[in-house]
């Protein structure tokens, strides 16, 4: 397949021309009829036809269905934001397969106990489709502030800017180059304390000074909940480093001689279920599946558990689960476990049955599994951590997409007993997203305003406190935070970890860079950070998930 770019936007920031090439070989009108696209600047070759049952589409426009030869055949699409078109791509187009058999099953598991992986739909369709989202969200906006305006306690928050195209803008994975490493705060140095591991994501120290590595990623989604945006967001993601299957286990890390190396690897337990955050309770080894709380009985030095896993509480899950991280931390007594939750759409898409008890931190008894919903209307809770005192709670969120590079910004909060913190229906208070159907002004209302913005589209996953850690003074009280790195904001945002100060237990100034040099000067991703926690010595380690590392950041002396 071969793309025509768009022109740059007009003197009145209307997007131009792009056309993509049919099947056959000829070109199609995709954007304004009238205006002259550029000469083609990137060739795909098509790989021959699929002799599987053509991908049927659900269009807006028409009756019934169609597929995507046709769409392309018969119809021109336009791809500028006029109002008129804007309305028109409010009904969604919709993925389906033209028969039982073709989307493929896919296989129940890999001897190894990884997830298998279904087989993707026709090579040319996936390809060509997602090259034209990628060159025609290049026709797209582009963020208006600077990342830095979007940090604070008082972020600016521009109107909305929902485009017919989303931006799309990977980063994509390459991994660290020989002798290179990302770049650490003055006064400090960072080494790699462990490397060859299979995308590691969560980071838990136990007592002894042992780091647990959670390997995972996303479940296999259920052939017969895939979409269209679906299978797109597949290949995207594939793209930035976040495709490959799931190692659904946990890695135990040995620095026995403390020279800031780990000579020592075990696999601690294997056969998990896209396994995420970790907690340690009265000789307990909490995990927090993709759709349960479980946990092992352990003992101080254990290298490898083989018991099986006891049930607490089931998570939602379920065929979809967009959002499928689960975070875990106990409380300071030991006696409840909270449980970050993730929500099943971007702003409820599916209906708020889908959102049933998601979009939330739970409260749960380690003794019965009794729970409740601690704090709710959080998109994405992910990281979560006590401060200083002990006492409050606090998280990281991740927020709502596509409705542009500036909206809206990820945050760092304190979790309050009770609480509703806007989602789906506003932001940042009681700014309304429109989109969200039917209203709730009641909930608007309520909807608490986070303590400091960090950045739109970051990915602010990781947080751990720093209390008690040996770095520089300019780290010594707040929270550091592992920002995975934007995927559909230009320019990208977050590939970085940072550290926000605190003072009288709120956070203070401006964030303090601790490890960059994440994405290259190309706009390649040597590296995403994730996971953030301070080892036994007071250094700080990061799991890295495309460089396959565990990062450790310690003072320079």
């Amino acid at each position: 397949m071969a793309m025509r770019h768009c022109p740059p936007l007009n003197a009145t920031g209307t997007a131009t021309s792009a056309t993509a090439q049919h099947p056959e070989g000829r070109f199609v009108d995709v954007c304004a009829s009238g205006q002259t696209p550029r000469a083609p600047a990137v060739k795909v070759n098509r790989a021959p036809p699929d002799p599987s049952p053509p991908v049927r589409l659900h269009h807006p426009e028409r009756d019934g269905e169609t597929t995507l030869t046709d769409l392309l055949t018969q119809e021109p699409m336009s791809v500028c934001t006029t109002r008129h078109r804007r309305a028109r791509a409010s009904r969604p187009l919709t993925l389906h397969p033209a028969s039982p058999g073709s989307i493929p099953t896919r296989p129940a598991g890999l001897p190894d106990g990884r997830n298998a992986r279904r087989r993707p739909l026709s090579t040319w369709l996936l390809a060509g489709v997602a090259g034209a989202v990628l060159a025609l969200s290049g026709c797209g906006e582009s963020a208006r502030l600077t990342v830095e305006q979007g940090f604070g306690p008082s972020p600016e928050l521009p109107p909305p800017n929902k485009t017919l195209i989303p931006t799309v803008n990977i980063a994509p994975a390459t991994g660290w180059p020989d002798g290179v490493t990302p770049r650490a705060a003055p006064g400090t140095r960072v080494v790699a304390f462990a490397s060859g591991l299979d995308h590691p994501r969560w980071l838990h120290v136990l007592p002894n000074g042992d780091v647990l590595v959670a390997e995972s990623n996303r479940p296999p989604k259920d052939p017969d909940v895939t979409g269209f945006k679906d299978v797109l967001m597949g290949f995207f993601m594939k793209r930035a480093g976040a495709g490959v299957p799931s190692a659904n286990r946990i890695t135990l890390l040995r620095d026995a001689d403390g020279d800031g190396v780990a000579e020592f690897q075990s696999v601690l337990l294997s056969g998990l279920y896209s396994p995420f955050g970790m907690a340690l309770v009265d000789g307990r080894l909490y995990v927090a599946n993709a759709d349960a709380v479980v946990s092992f009985p352990y003992r101080t030095g254990d290298t490898r558990i083989d018991a099986a896993p006891t049930q607490l509480v089931a998570l939602p899950g379920g065929p979809n689960n967009h959002h499928w991280t689960k975070g875990l931390i106990a409380s300071p007594d030991g006696q409840r476990l909270y449980v970050s939750i993730g929500s099943n759409s971007n702003v409820a898409e599916n209906g708020m049955a889908a959102e049933e008890g998601r979009a939330a931190i739970w409260e749960v008894d380690v003794n019965t599994g009794a729970h409740r919903v601690f704090a709710s209307g959080l998109r994405n809770p992910v990281g979560m951590a006590w401060d200083g005192s002990g006492h409050t709670l606090w998280t990281v969120v991740n927020e709502r997409d596509e409705i542009g590079s500036d909206l809206v910004p990820d945050y760092l909060t304190s979790v309050r007993d009770g609480a509703f913190y806007g989602w789906p229906y506003s932001y940042f208070g009681q700014h309304v997203d429109e989109r969200v159907k039917p209203p709730r002004p009641d909930l608007v209302a309520s909807a608490v305003v986070p303590e400091y913005a960090l950045g739109a589209h970051t990915a602010s996953l990781g947080l751990s406190w720093s209390g008690g850690h040996a770095l520089p003074a300019p780290l010594a009280e707040g929270m550091f935070i592992g920002q995975h790195g934007s995927w559909n904001r230009r320019p990208h945002s977050g590939y970085q970890v940072i550290f926000i100060p605190f003072s009288g237990g709120q956070p203070s100034g401006r964030p303090v860079e601790v490890l960059t040099g994440f994405l290259s000067d190309d706009g390649q991703a040597q590296g995403r950070p994730v996971g953030v926690a301070i080892d036994r010595r007071g250094a700080l380690l990061v799991a890295d998930d495309v460089g396959n590392i565990i990062w450790r950041v310690a003072p320079d002396s």
